[in-house]
């Protein structure tokens, strides 16, 4: 029998590398990318290559048993357990919080922890029965694009499949750093392409270096930027009006906006100059041309606008139904593939319509002792990536909020809990994964037992629904039989061994031409620049050509995009990840910093009326003036200052989704 296994990475990410696993009989396994997956090529980027061969087999770094909180919530004081007993205490405070408050009184908040299928999606099947209130998933990151794509093209899952992209002329990336997020499609995809790459970003990231153009807008003019480029792809004949009469709704109402939204009043609201905005309208209106808008971009307070406006550029150029065009903000292949997320989180075991509230909300509602009385975070880390930081720590120490926490470490938010249930990571069971960019499904091979007496997600879910009483078959049914009742509506016509043995699977050999038939899922089966829905919702019918003024005197745009050396805030914890990416940092102009007589090294604090945090300078040109960054993902808990940037993070919601815009904090910044 060979020592080598298939798995793939499930993590939240772009790339949905292919893994192979060197066994060791004694030691940890040897974790590597799969030479033979056509994204890893036989290297895995290097937190994963680093975390996977360190913390996430570590007996020291890992939780091994359930654990009962004996001090102070957040003291980190806890007793082990046996899971017999943690599940007892666990269901006697849901049941008595049931038979006071009732089922909503239990809230819920999860996310993408791992995307394997099964560990994603089964335990919502237990809070679905039970009735409890959730808290938004995509509430965190993207609800405000996929709201907004809803609106204009009726769906925001299916893009461009990838493969297209050789009959491709240029690519337009906004608002998206695959250099950090998707390191792999910027290597493998991206920094192979032949023709013409256009970088949307306010920093100058390793993808905008590498491109043939880069335009660096102020934060939140992205739409005033779309309509300028629009204007110009006007003036130069590359409207297709045949596909505009034909296949689109309302481009009449949005006339005006495009005529006045020349390249000058682009540069005057944008900072873009006037001939960059030229020349990129040049090369994406030559086409073919492909569009991909990242999830950084529409975190921002008028997120849906900027884009409904910027996908106006495919639409009303014609890009779209062809190869080497079209538009891209999410690939869900599993929902794609045909694979029913309906059955799998068990919505159907609501008795009731399902409340929902916002990440936006979370800090706040939880301070509500008539509302919710028991706390259950699962395969998420709130305390490290929700805004409202203060608010939600205090909130959370209420000593008549019950609050439980699943992981496979322990982070922020389990330090904050009564009981603590020990998670397994992907090495230790078997399951699908997906990729949100390319077609294809994965296998996630169990390598290895459960480390301790830690469980995969679902059978901690199992085991809960058993505590409680509950018989409903499917809060019961196996990890085998959901992996595989999901290949079988997928398509798949093979065992989950074969897969295993061949690690990946396109959902189909042949690409993907999303919308060619010209039809479209809104109500009009057409593209709705003008949307009858969005107005209902008290929106405007149509795309605005919105732009924010600069910054007050005093203040700065904060954005925290994505860390080269984190996964949100997975990898945080791991010591050698901690050494490679340093301390926390905060960019700043070189103009800026002058003014303010900040060197490298100096400390400083950025704050608001949120909150405060204190971070290292670093003097950056690739940062527009009045503009800070300082990279996501860090766990208060082992930074020296305590806090992160989600410390001055105010939970306002965007225009769309109920979402993030966290994009648009504003701090003011002083030297300590």
């Amino acid at each position: 029998m060979s020592n080598l296994v298939k798995t793939n990475c499930p993590r939240d990410c772009y790339d949905a590398c292919g893994i192979l696993v060197e066994l060791r009989d004694n030691g940890k396994h040897r974790i590597l990318g799969d030479p033979d997956h056509p994204m890893s090529r036989g290297k895995l980027c290097s937190k994963c290559a680093i975390a996977y061969n360190d913390s996430w087999q570590s007996d020291q770094q890992r939780l091994l048993h359930p654990l009962r909180r004996l001090g102070p919530k957040g003291s980190q004081e806890f007793q082990r357990v046996s899971w017999d007993e943690a599940l007892t205490i666990v269901c006697d405070q849901i049941k008595t919080a049931i038979n006071t408050h009732g089922p909503s009184s239990v809230l819920h908040t999860h996310y993408s922890g791992t995307l394997s299928l099964t560990g994603y999606t089964f335990p919502s099947r237990f809070f679905n029965y039970l009735g409890a209130t959730e808290v938004d998933p995509d509430t965190i990151c993207n609800a405000a694009g996929h709201s907004a794509w809803s609106l204009l093209f009726g769906n925001s899952i299916c893009g461009f499949d990838p493969r297209t992209i050789k009959s491709a002329n240029s690519i337009l990336v906004w608002g998206a750093n695959p250099s950090h997020s998707a390191p792999h499609v910027n290597e493998h995809w991206l920094g192979q392409f032949s023709g013409s790459t256009i970088v949307v970003d306010p920093i100058r990231t390793q993808t905008a270096i590498a491109a043939d153009l880069h335009l660096q807008p102020r934060p939140g003019c992205d739409a005033a930027l779309a309509f300028a480029l629009l204007h110009c792809l006007q003036s130069n004949g590359d409207f297709d009006e045949k596909y505009i009469q034909s296949y689109t709704l309302g481009f009449e109402e949005i006339t005006e906006h495009i005529r006045q939204a020349n390249p000058i009043w682009g540069e005057k609201h944008t900072g873009v100059p006037s001939e960059k905005i030229k020349a990129a309208a040049k090369i994406y209106g030559e086409g073919p041309s492909m569009l991909w808008c990242g999830q950084g971009l529409q975190r921002q307070a008028t997120g849906g606008n900027i884009m409904r406006s910027i996908g106006l550029l495919p639409a009303l150029t014609g890009n779209i139904g062809k190869p080497g065009t079209g538009y891209y903000y999410l690939n869900i292949t599993p929902a794609i593939a045909g694979i029913d997320f309906d059955w799998l989180q068990g919505n159907d075991l609501a008795s009731t319509e399902k409340q929902l509230i916002s990440h936006m909300e979370l800090a706040e509602e939880l301070g509500d002792k008539d509302r919710f009385k028991v706390f259950f975070s699962w395969n998420t880390n709130p305390l490290a990536s929700a805004p409202e930081q203060n608010k939600l720590r205090e909130n959370l120490k209420r000593d008549d909020l019950f609050v439980i926490a699943s992981d496979i470490f322990m982070t922020d938010t389990c330090r904050y809990a009564d009981i603590v249930l020990p998670a397994s990571s992907f090495l230790e069971y078997d399951d699908l994964t997906f990729s949100y960019f390319n077609y294809y499904l994965g296998a996630q091979s169990k390598v290895s037992e459960p480390r301790g007496e830690s469980l995969p997600n679902a059978e901690i879910f199992r085991r809960l629904a058993k505590k409680m009483n509950f018989d409903h078959a499917s809060l019961f049914e196996s990890d085998s039989s959901v992996i595989q009742c999901m290949m079988k509506q997928a398509g798949l016509n093979f065992s989950f061994k074969e897969l295993q043995l061949r690690g990946y699977e396109y959902i189909s050999n042949d690409v993907f031409i999303p919308n060619s038939n010209h039809t479209f899922d809104t109500p009009s089966q057409k593209i709705e620049i003008a949307s009858e829905q969005a107005q209902a919702m008290g929106l405007p019918r149509v795309p605005q050509p919105w732009f924010e003024a600069p910054v007050g005197k005093g203040k700065f745009r904060l954005l925290s995009p994505a860390s080269y050396w984190r996964m949100n805030d997975s990898y945080s914890n791991d010591k050698n990840i901690q050494k490679r990416s340093g301390e926390a940092k905060l960019l700043i102009h070189p103009d800026d910093a002058i003014k303010l007589d900040i060197t490298d090294k100096t400390i400083v604090e950025i704050s608001n009326a949120t909150g405060a945090v204190r971070l290292t300078a670093c003097i950056d040109d690739t940062v527009p003036l009045k503009t800070l960054v300082s990279y996501k993902g860090r766990w208060p808990s082992v930074e020296p200052s305590g806090g992160n940037v989600n410390f001055v993070h105010a939970a306002n919601i965007s225009d769309m989704g109920n979402s993030s815009s966290v994009h648009s904090t504003e701090v003011t910044l002083r030297v300590i």
